[in-house]
């Protein structure tokens, strides 16, 4: 022991308290540095932001993919409507090439 009283663990156990400080404070500062870095935390939401979209994108493709299969399932099982539209096609083909031999 040293004349103040004070033993060898005393020592110690301030070095440790010392230690876990500048610990803390080298945390704390990292945390502040990061706030303080606007271009990267403007990054950091930018790339945040295009994996929303790209998730959302997912879902709309997900989603339009299968409406578009349910409607073809309902086409495929309802031919009227087809064969009506081919029928109006072949129609208005037939009615434009009259129209273009009149002009000849």
């Amino acid at each position: 022991m040293t004349g103040n009283g004070r033993g060898r663990g005393d020592t110690d156990a301030l070095r440790e308290e010392i230690r876990r400080t500048r610990v803390e404070l080298g945390e704390t500062m990292e945390a502040l540095a990061a706030k303080a870095d606007v271009k990267k935390r403007l990054k950091s939401s930018t790339e945040q932001a295009k994996e929303r979209m790209r998730e959302q994108a997912a879902l709309t493709v997900a989603r339009v993919r299968g409406q578009a299969r349910q409607r073809g399932e309902r086409v495929r099982g309802n031919a009227v409507p087809f064969a009506a539209l081919a029928a109006g096609a072949l129609a208005a083909a037939v009615v434009l090439m009259i129209v273009r031999g009149r002009r000849r």
